[in-house]
């Protein structure tokens, strides 16, 4: 054994406090395993918030109407959806993607998050950040900075880097997945007329109508897109919790038909209820590909509308 392997085997990672997020119950509930929370969590919220801002179309009180990006009344005069369809439409997807995604996580061979072994996952995490730095700063430095602060830094880096990049990555990776699927669903002319055309129906978005789409693009846009993105991310399954649940909020809230200042989803992400409302008006249809968080693809592929915003008034 040489001396590097010595001080790798004797590292004990300081795991006593976990973080505030973090617990060793065998399901974040007890009466629901986590598999099951990860397709129930998107339905609910799904639900919650397009409510919320269902209430917020129902009362027009004069101080949110001024953050109306549309008058109220286009949405019965000027879309092509009953509410009745959207909501049937809505439910019918949210059933083939709860199969789909009961199919999907019965065949993984993800171990609940109670499982995991952090202590020596930790552990091989330590090794791994000792070989680096060894190879930049030496074995002598090496060895006396992690002596001083080697279970800090691995703690930090196992509990909170690592989730937040494993997080960015999937926000980003379903940002390109569904940037070109939806884009070619617009340049392909047949498949606009039979599957997208659905969803563009409703001219005039709102919450409830956020996954008011052709089954078959629901499935290949947001379910399957989803599930790739948390597969390459190697996210665990309360890690997908919080993916499929915020992926669910942003389109929800994409499609509000409000400009918010106080809404955290329009605050964090470029990639807001105004941005893609321009997309579903008839003369910037073929801008705003991008969705649901970021607008990068649009910038660089040079399909961002650059007009002038619209305003209520503004007929298409």
């Amino acid at each position: 054994m040489n001396k590097t392997e010595g001080i790798l085997d004797v590292f004990s990672p300081n795991i006593e406090g976990y973080p505030f997020y973090y617990t060793s119950r065998p399901a974040v509930f007890s009466f629901l395993s986590d598999r099951q929370l990860s397709l129930a969590a998107p339905f609910l919220a799904y639900w919650f918030l397009s409510l919320f801002f269902h209430l917020l179309d129902l009362g027009r009180w004069p101080w949110i109407e001024k953050f109306r990006i549309q008058e109220p009344d286009e949405v019965v005069s000027r879309n092509k959806a009953t509410v009745g369809q959207v909501v049937r439409s809505v439910l019918l997807q949210q059933i083939l993607q709860t199969v789909g995604g009961l199919w999907w996580l019965n065949s993984l061979e993800t171990e609940g998050d109670y499982i995991v072994d952090h202590n020596q996952a930790m552990k091989n995490l330590y090794r791994v950040v000792f070989r680096a730095l060894e190879i930049f700063i030496g074995w002598e430095t090496t060895r006396d900075t992690l002596d001083v602060c080697g279970p800090a830094l691995v703690s930090i880096l196992y509990w909170w880097f690592i989730p937040i990049i494993q997080l960015l990555f999937a926000l980003l990776f379903m940002d390109t997945w569904q940037y070109f699927i939806h884009r070619f669903f617009h340049t392909n002319q047949y498949l606009y007329r039979t599957i997208h055309s659905v969803h563009h129906r409703l001219y005039v978005p709102y919450a409830f109508g956020a996954l008011y789409n052709h089954w078959l693009e629901g499935l290949l846009l947001d379910t399957l897109g989803a599930a790739v993105a948390h597969s390459l991310a190697s996210m665990s399954m309360r890690q997908a919790i919080l993916l499929f649940t915020i992926a669910t909020l942003k389109t929800v809230d994409d499609h509000c038909g409000y400009s918010l200042p106080f809404d955290p989803f329009q605050i964090l992400f470029p990639n807001k209820a105004a941005y893609h409302d321009i997309h579903h008006r008839i003369w910037g249809i073929k801008y705003n590909f991008s969705q649901p968080f970021f607008i990068h693809w649009d910038v660089i592929l040079n399909t961002r509308y650059r007009g002038a915003p619209p305003t209520k008034t503004k007929h298409a």
